[in-house]
């Protein structure tokens, strides 16, 4: 079968698989990129009712509130005033764990916040972890396959400890940055209440002046940073895996509130290209001592759903749904994360998904939406389309809001981007943990690489060599001891 190439679900050839179509290197993706939407649509369906990922998960309700204006950075009103108190509903969860897998596995943390302002709803959708597995979006169905169950015997990943999940890994070395982050004990939280919150994806901020920044998000929990060692998230994963649900629910209920400080870095758009790396690219962090945090504002939660299935089960995210003052990049994995998202909750919870209460923005809707399933929207009069008369013109078009200028020009093509620099910061990280959490981290990677074939772990001993050579080394030695 030497001669067995990709194609679409129409036959076609795919001569390239690893980069979405842009405009230029780094340019925004573009839509008629038939073989993108292609597989993120397909995948967004390929779980029925569950969620193909982040299927498991915990919700909270609560409060966002700034510090102090930000109008020199951005002109979205719910970050304006100090005294307001903008409503939020969170929904923690585990990545690649079915609904009834245990909460301390190892895996990603996703980390979503519906803001509910007088613009709309902004929703802020990301992890517990600084950095991802990928940097476009095209490989995401690629990448959640491999992490999920067989597709012969649907024998799960069991904590990652299998030939798929590393085969795919170390063909991708993009990845060891989120390796090192993900087989710290950062990759099993002791609480949804102390882990860290990060956008992970490259946003824009823009002021009324149609100044634009780009901007990183971090949330901080009031409590501190706090981890299960693998022995003792394997514990609790049979004797309670239930744990981090749990213990949200409980100190709510008890009266408790849970709260995080966002904080966020900022960079000219002017001092992008001036990196070692792109700071568009979702593998990466940015350094804070170049980019320092600011505090902007605190989340406090303090309310549990009244019921799981409509609040938490429901809820919908997407980064799509932004607001005035803050605006996408062309990070390509964000990319398809706009896309992507929205059409897996139509499909998951239909078209009218934001009619549902925890979907529904507090403000008022206004369009010429009609139809599709479960319409639940009480309507009257004879226009439902834009412009009319026989309406009054209503609802017309909103007075314009504040815009960066953004110019794109450049050849179509699909290419890597030129800064990939893929292991500088994987090594980085493994260097600024301490001692015994470097222990944990190559006590954590061997426990689950000795169960790749032999190939693959030579594969990804060279990644974590080219990251670090004492990493390598101890990768090897506890491989072959």
């Amino acid at each position: 079968m030497s001669d067995k190439h990709l194609t679409t679900n129409q036959g076609v050839p795919v001569t390239d698989n690893q980069s979405s179509l842009t405009v230029g290197e780094r340019g925004p993706v573009l839509l008629q990129d038939v073989h993108l939407i292609e597989k993120l649509a397909h995948f967004d369906r390929e779980r029925i009712p569950e969620r193909v990922v982040h299927a498991k998960g915990a919700g909270a309700h609560g409060y966002f509130q700034v510090y102090k204006s930000m109008a020199p950075y951005t002109c979205a009103k719910f970050l304006q005033e100090p005294e307001k108190q903008t409503p939020v509903f969170v929904r923690f969860s585990t990545v690649v764990g079915a609904r009834g897998s245990a909460d301390t596995a190892r895996d990603p943390r996703g980390f979503a916040v519906k803001f509910y302002t007088e613009e709309g709803n902004y929703d802020l959708v990301g992890n517990n972890l600084p950095v991802f597995f990928i940097r476009d979006a095209l490989k995401f169905p690629d990448m959640v396959h491999s992490f999920k169950p067989s597709p012969d015997s649907n024998i799960p990943t069991s904590s990652s400890a299998n030939s798929r999940f590393w085969d795919f890994i170390s063909l991708t070395p993009e990845s060891t940055h989120m390796i090192v982050w993900l087989f710290s004990d950062r990759g099993t939280p002791k609480s949804y209440r102390m882990m860290e919150g990060f956008g992970v994806n490259t946003y824009k901020w823009v002021n009324t002046a149609r100044e634009a920044r780009y901007v990183k998000y971090h949330w901080k929990p009031k409590l501190g940073v706090h981890s299960l060692d693998r022995n003792e998230a394997t514990k609790l994963a049979g004797t309670d895996p239930d744990y981090l649900t749990r213990d949200l629910w409980d100190t709510i209920a008890r009266g408790g509130e849970v709260e995080y400080e966002l904080n966020v870095q900022m960079m000219d758009i002017a001092k992008e290209l001036e990196q070692d790396f792109d700071p568009l690219d979702a593998t990466k962090t940015w350094p804070e001592d170049k980019f320092p945090l600011m505090p902007i504002g605190k989340m406090v939660l303090n309310r549990n759903p009244e019921n799981y299935f409509a609040e938490t089960e429901q809820a919908a995210f997407c980064p799509a749904n932004i607001v005035p003052g803050i605006e996408l990049s062309a990070d390509k994995l964000l990319q398809g994360r706009v896309f992507s998202y929205a059409d897996t909750q139509r499909h998951r919870l239909g078209p009218n998904y934001l009619q549902l209460a925890i979907n529904r923005p507090h403000v008022q809707v206004n369009n010429n939406q009609r139809d599709a399933a479960m319409q639940s929207g009480s309507f009257s009069g004879t226009v439902n389309y834009e412009p009319n008369s026989l309406g009054g013109g209503m609802p017309n078009e909103a007075p314009p809001s504040p815009t960066s200028p953004y110019r794109v020009d450049g050849e179509i093509t699909r290419r890597k981007i030129s800064l990939t620099n893929d292991f500088a910061q994987a090594g980085a990280r493994y260097r600024s943990l301490d001692s015994i959490n470097q222990d944990h981290l190559i006590d954590n990677i061997v426990d689950s690489l000795e169960n790749a074939d032999k190939p693959i772990q030579e594969r990804m001993v060279d990644n974590f060599t080219n990251a670090d050579r004492e990493l390598g080394a101890r990768v090897t030695q506890g491989l072959h001891p």
